[in-house]
């Protein structure tokens, strides 16, 4: 309706940008931060914040590589150097253990993913990054209104990239935007993200390298249309997962996402767990497909970690890291818990998560009777 109103009053042609302006500081406001900067997806957003915070060339970026591949391109493409530090297993998230392990002279930042919508540990990220003078960008692709000890993703780390695209739970289809409380890096990237023009300047004048990577207003008012409803949909996908998460702990072999206290709200973009085929007695492929006959679409996720993904073994870096690609080798970066995740994950959408608790029952049932019926799974066909 919002959109349709927009389009009718005519504000399309004689305002442009009043969606996007709207849409900037209400998700901003949404997530503690004073400042949002709409662009056209959330990897552009992510090398936006890496190039406004001063990432030189061939210098390091700490990434999970349990992740979309976007995290360590968007890293690639600002010309720095993706380092992988392994998962939890239990969480999924960035192991702050494996951060410390993975830090060389030549580290200048770290992304921690809040991934499926579960924050990061970001407490003990916070303090390596100020401990070693490193920028932190949030990756908050999956967590929408999600929150870490009460305060919101987004407004954690030096600055946040959250995604728009058409699985999340804010969608234009495509979109993404940075969060952000300090003043020099919103400026920063706000100038990147608009030609390299500046607050003030000539609208023909421009300061840096820079492109035109701001967000339409077709996809504000389409952003501006959803925010009305995020925070009860936020209430509800927490509140459902939780419930899910407990009953479907209670089945041998199956070990959804775990969720520490200082987690005070999970977004549950995805609903993921572990399926461990010798406890639970059939294979992950099994059961997925099963979960599928019982009318539970899921997915295994993804197939293998990022330092497997051909990109990184092949060096495919294109006019990227030239002079570096000697020294790096992907072949070399054992990630066992990330590894383990990608050959046990099952990944439920949120939408799922957005029903009644007699549908979560449902989905809660189907995981107990495939679990009750496994011999069946392991017959020959």
């Amino acid at each position: 309706m919002r959109l349709l109103r927009t389009l009718r009053s005519g504000k399309w042609g004689r305002l442009h940008g009043e969606e996007v302006s709207e849409f900037e500081q209400r998700f901003a406001s949404m997530h503690a931060c004073r400042h949002g900067i709409a662009v056209v997806n959330g990897t552009v957003s992510l090398r936006i914040a890496l190039l406004a915070a001063g990432i030189r060339a061939e210098e390091e970026v700490i990434v999970p590589p349990y992740t979309f591949i976007s995290t360590a391109s968007a890293v690639i493409e600002a010309n720095a150097i993706p380092v992988f530090a392994d998962i939890d297993l239990h969480t999924f998230n960035l192991d702050p253990a494996a951060v410390e392990r993975a830090l060389t002279p030549r580290t200048k930042a770290v992304i921690p993913v809040h991934f499926a919508g579960q924050p990061a540990d970001m407490e003990t990220l916070m303090a390596i990054a100020h401990a070693r003078g490193l920028v932190v960008i949030e990756d908050a692709a999956h967590a929408h209104g999600a929150s870490y000890r009460r305060r919101p993703v987004g407004s954690i780390g030096h600055m946040a990239s959250f995604s728009f695209q058409s699985s999340k739970n804010v969608t234009a289809g495509e979109g993404g935007i940075i969060t952000t409380n300090d003043e020099a890096f919103a400026e920063s990237c706000r100038s990147i993200q608009n030609c390299g023009r500046v607050p003030g300047g000539v609208w023909y004048e421009h300061h840096v390298i820079a492109g035109n990577y701001r967000l339409g207003e077709f996809q504000g008012a389409v952003l501006n249309g959803q925010l009305d409803r995020l925070e009860e949909q936020a209430r509800t996908r927490d509140a459902n997962g939780q419930y899910l998460a407990t009953r479907v702990a209670a089945v041998p072999g199956l070990y959804p996402q775990a969720r520490p206290a200082d987690c005070t709200r999970h977004s549950y973009h995805l609903f993921m767990l572990r399926l461990d085929a010798a406890a639970f007695g059939a294979s992950r492929d099994a059961v997925v497909e099963a979960l599928a006959a019982e009318g539970i679409p899921c997915s295994s996720g993804y197939g293998f970690s990022l330092p497997r993904q051909p990109l990184f073994r092949n060096k495919a870096f294109g006019p990227f890291l030239s002079r570096a690609s000697a020294r790096l080798d992907y072949e070399q970066s054992p990630c066992p818990a990330s590894d383990r995740l990608c050959e046990q994950s099952i990944w439920l959408e949120h939408a799922m998560l957005l029903g009644p608790r007699t549908d979560i029952a449902d989905i809660a049932r189907a995981f107990e009777k495939v679990y009750e019926h496994r011999a069946a799974l392991n017959r020959p066909r």
